[in-house]
Parts: C-alpha cells; structure tokens; sequence
C-alpha cells in the first residue's frame, strides 16, 4: 500500500475506516490527510478515505464525528483564541438566558453555574458578566471585578459546603487549556485534590 510507512501508527483507524466499505473485493486506499498529534491524549484525525479505483472518495463523517465529539468531551482543551476578542461565546449566551445552566449565584457583576463536565464532586464556573477574553488581558481597571469575583467564589465555596477545602483555577490562553475565551474561576472540590495539577 503507497504509504504505508507513514500509516502504520494509524493502522488500527485505518482498519476500522476500511470495516465500513461495502463488497467483497479488496480495494487499494490511502489516506489523504492524517494529522498524528504530538501528545498522546489527543485524537488522531482523519478526513475521509480516498479508494484508489475509479470510485469516488468514500466520506467517513461519521468516524471523523465520533472522533470530534470523544475530544469535546474533554473539560478543558486549548483552543485559539476568536478573531475578535470578546466575542459572542457560550458564556456570554448564558449570561443572556439563552442557553440554560444550573446557576448557584447570580449578581449584577458575575454569574456562577455548575460545569457540565464536572472533574470533582463540586466543579463550578465563576465569570464575570462585562466578559474579558484572558487573564493576560486585565488591565488596572478590572481590580474591582476580579476581587469581587474571589469574594464571590469563596461564598459560593462555603455554601457548597466545601469546609475541607477547595481549588481555585483559572485557566489561561492556548497553553494554559483555556477553552473558553471569557475568562472563568473554575471552584473545584468535594473530594481530596491532587499535586501538582496539570
């Protein structure tokens, strides 16, 4: 097979991408795009497998789906930052009731909500409603804001019962897994926390 060498790390997809082919004849394929990630967590990805016959590309939005959906479900994934910093995000559609969340406190400076993808026992968002894209980004002006938003998140802590402690993180560009860019205080707790995170 033409490349082979350069697949073999993907082999077993490749196998699976080939499971989905209909007849019995055997057909030559490669794989147009691969991209072999260099951390071992990340998914590797295939667009869609190209059939070396006069056939046409056979897609496999299907497999490539799953594979998007399985590193969604990652709580906390570097992304890039958007083209226009503070920008209309999921937060902000939270902020608006346009999307439903499980709020815990609500003021007319910040909204904290349960995450959906929780990492403990207790995992909840803290942001502010005038949103700033980064940490790396505040400036003077937002003391007041960030030390309203600690105040705010040690209440939250104590009403969640979260006595034993807690962890308070805030996750910063690409980096810095920064998946959202409106910058949150993630409360974390409800269960002994390990060292050093990350």
């Amino acid at each position: 097979m033409a490349g082979a060498s350069s697949a073999v790390s993907c082999a077993d997809l490749l196998k699976l991408a080939v499971t989905g082919l209909r007849g019995a004849n055997r057909v030559d394929i490669m794989l147009r795009h691969v991209r072999i990630p260099l951390r071992a967590k990340s998914a590797t990805r295939i667009s869609h497998v190209h059939v070396k016959s006069p056939h046409a590309p056979i897609p496999i939005s299907s497999f490539s789906r799953q594979l998007h959906q399985t590193r969604l479900l990652r709580s906390e994934e570097g992304k890039e930052p958007p083209k226009t910093p503070g920008g209309d995000t999921i937060f902000g559609k939270i902020i608006r009731k346009e999307i439903k969340a499980d709020v815990v406190y609500e003021d007319d400076l910040c909204l904290a909500f349960r995450d959906v993808s929780p990492q403990a026992p207790t995992h909840i968002l803290m942001i502010p409603k005038n949103p700033v894209d980064r940490l790396a980004n505040l400036t003077p002006q937002h003391k007041d804001i960030m030390g309203h938003l600690m105040v705010k998140a040690s209440e939250v802590a104590k009403k969640e019962n979260l006595d034993g402690g807690y962890r308070l993180v805030i996750n910063d560009g690409k980096d810095g897994c920064q998946s959202v860019y409106h910058l949150h205080i993630h409360i974390i707790g409800g269960r002994k926390l390990s060292w050093p995170p990350g």
